[in-house]
């Protein structure tokens, strides 16, 4: 229980001694930052100047604080301190024109902070900076080591060097001084100087001149050489000529042989290149010596004529078949014949690089072992000359072609055949014959082409026999005829086909006139002429469970009076008599005669006939039996009359 006690009592004392503190921290507040620079805000470079910042802070209990200042130059802090007092100062000693900027204070307290209004310091004025160099007496060509410093300057510096008032070179230091290399620009004494200016303050421009440093150039004439040739400039192939590069100064110096892009020999003193001349060494040698960046150059032109000219290889015949004789020859002629004389030139012959003969003449049979890159060398006094590259590759003979048919070969049908050959080099031209007399040609250039050839027609089966195929590959001695073609050959259709053929033929020649006669219908002017017909229907009510009789009357008018040709037919008459049940009543319709009408054969007008008429009557009777017909079927009879009296009484 007594330590439960004390637990609490030490939390109370620790929970009383956070609320106090906060209670202080609260208490604290800081009414102004003020930052002053001394001695004022525009200074010359090399004075002492001081940045003072003061912070006024009221608070509710009279205690020691801890003030965390920062001071900020252009934004970026460049001095921190905490300190017990509420000011503190900063020293610039001297001040530099790097120092120039905006400046700002801050103080942090507890969790308080404030910023200080914002000043700027200018300082005006760059130091004189001093140039130095490693040797002020250069050679022609060598390098000058040079060092700009400004000793008490501070900041990243950009370094300027001069060659006669030229710029030359420029290079950012980090510190106050740099060292550099310079390439002279000219061959005569030349006046250096550098400047300088400070990078984060470029708005004060460039400082003033260094001093002016004098650096005398040396001319190198010691380096320039001297080329020598010998016997003589105009020499013959397979003549040795030795080739002299000479120089005064041998140390330090780099010389060289050169013809053309091609470097022959490299050394550090004078020295001899000796060959063995042909045709092409025939041009400018170049002697060059250097030092440094320096380069002397002597030219000397070299004349080689020939002794023999470069050979040719030839082959006969021009086109090779496999199983042929050929003869490949190797020639030269000469040039020089004081040097040689023809029975000097030696000839070897070589095939894909191996060596087959040493001579002039090579016979030999085309074979595929024979195919190949040929060449030869003509040699003489040491002088080799190779011809250009032959390329054998006999040509393979054709093969007996093969005559196929490609499709089904019918008597009195066309159909079409293919000729081909296994073997043989391209182009191969193929030639149908018919009993021997060629009727077509193909020229197949490549594998994927065939020959084919279209065949109008035989006349019966045996005839096939007589097509046969030649393949030739533009040599006569070399072309190859097929066997005849053998191809099953179809005395016609069977007959059964041939029936199939004509029933589908009238089906199709049926289907088409319905078709026809149809759209002829459709499109016909409904008000046709009309024929003068009379019909009279008779019904007669039957008696219950007897057919229906109809009695058609047909009165039909022959009328001539136009171009002697029938125009108007008379009506039909339909008399129905149905028998009923004794109650039922009977009546009976006579048969109406009407006068039928001519039509006028310029605008089918109908006329009324002034003459009278002829009739020709005829009377058929037909008995339908239909059980069950009711009053219905008798409505509807009348009803379809009394529309075809109505439709053929309109005028047309």
């Amino acid at each position: 229980m007594s330590m439960c006690l004390l637990w609490l009592g030490l939390l109370h004392i620790s929970l009383s001694a956070l609320w106090q503190a906060a209670n202080i921290q609260a208490a604290v507040t800081i009414d102004q930052v003020t930052l002053t620079v001394l001695p004022a805000n525009n200074v010359e470079s090399g004075t002492n100047v001081i940045l003072r910042c003061e912070a006024s802070v009221s608070q509710s209990l009279p205690q020691p604080l801890t003030y965390s200042f920062s001071l900020l130059q252009d934004s970026q802090v460049m001095y921190s301190k905490n300190s017990s007092a509420s000011v503190v100062e900063r020293s610039l000693s001297p001040a530099r024109v790097s120092n120039s900027g905006r400046y700002q204070c801050s103080v942090h307290i507890y969790n308080k902070h404030k910023m200080s209004n914002i000043l700027s310091l200018r300082v005006t004025g760059l130091q004189i900076p001093v140039l130095k160099v490693k040797s002020d007496i250069v050679s022609e060509g060598e390098d000058i080591i040079a060092t700009c410093s400004a000793r008490e300057e501070t900041g990243s510096l950009m370094f300027y060097f001069y060659e006669d008032n030229q710029e030359v070179k420029r290079v950012v230091s980090t510190s106050n001084s740099v060292t550099t290399t310079l390439t002279m620009q000219k061959l005569t004494d030349i006046y250096l100087h550098c400047d300088y200016m400070v990078m984060m303050q470029r708005s004060a421009g460039h400082s003033n001149k260094s001093n002016m440093v004098k650096v005398i150039v040396q001319d190198l004439d010691v380096i320039t050489p001297q080329i020598s040739i010998s016997p003589k400039a105009n020499v013959v192939e397979g003549d040795r000529v030795q080739i002299t590069c000479k120089v005064k100064l041998n140390s330090d110096l780099e010389l060289y042989l050169t013809k053309v892009n091609t470097l022959l020999r490299e050394s550090h003193t004078t020295f001899t290149y000796s060959l063995i001349v042909r045709a092409e060494d025939s041009g400018d040698y170049v002697c060059k010596a250097e030092k440094g960046s320096v380069q002397k150059k002597a030219v000397y032109r070299l004349n080689v004529a020939e002794l023999f000219s470069k050979p040719i290889l030839r082959m006969s015949p021009d086109q090779l078949f496999e199983g042929e004789r050929f003869t490949l020859t190797c020639s030269s002629t000469v040039i020089s014949s004081v040097k040689i004389g023809k029975a000097d030139i030696k000839y070897v012959l070589l095939k894909d690089g191996r060596r087959i003969a040493a001579v002039a003449k090579y016979d030999d049979t085309a074979s595929l072992a024979t195919n190949g890159n040929y060449y030869c060398m003509a040699m003489a006094k040491e002088v080799n000359k190779t011809s250009l590259p032959f390329i054998l590759k006999a040509k393979v003979p054709v093969s007996a072609p093969v005559l196929r048919a490609v499709n089904k070969v019918i008597v009195g049908k066309p159909f079409r055949v293919s000729c081909e050959s296994e073997n043989g080099t391209f182009p191969i031209t193929y030639t149908l014959l018919k009993t021997s007399v060629p009727v077509a040609n193909r020229t197949v250039v490549e594998a994927a082409d065939r020959a084919i050839f279209n065949i109008t027609s035989i006349s019966f089966p045996e005839e096939i026999y007589s097509f046969r195929c030649q393949a030739s590959n533009h040599v006569p001695s070399f072309s190859k005829t097929s066997e005849p073609l053998r191809a099953p050959v179809i005395v016609s259709l069977a007959l059964w086909k041939k029936a199939l053929t004509g029933v589908f033929c009238i089906l199709l020649l049926v289907a088409i006139v319905i078709v026809l006669t149809v759209l002829f219908k459709k499109l016909s002017n409904p008000r046709r002429k009309k024929q003068a017909t009379e019909l009279s229907v008779k019904p007669s009510r039957p008696k219950s469970g007897d057919p229906m009789r109809i009695s058609l009357t047909l009165d039909i008018e022959d009328n001539t009076a136009l171009n002697g040709t029938p125009c108007v037919m008379g009506r039909n008459v339909w008399t129905e008599n149905v028998s009923g049940s004794d109650s039922d009543d009977h009546t009976d319709e006579d048969s109406e005669l009407v006068h039928p009408q001519e039509v006028d054969p310029r605008g089918d007008v109908p006329v009324k006939k002034t003459t009278e008429p002829e009739y020709s009557v005829q009377h058929t009777e037909v008995q339908v039996s239909t059980p069950g017909v009711s009053e219905q079927a008798e409505g509807q009879v009348a009803l379809e009359y009394a529309q075809l009296n109505n439709s053929e009484q309109e005028p047309a």
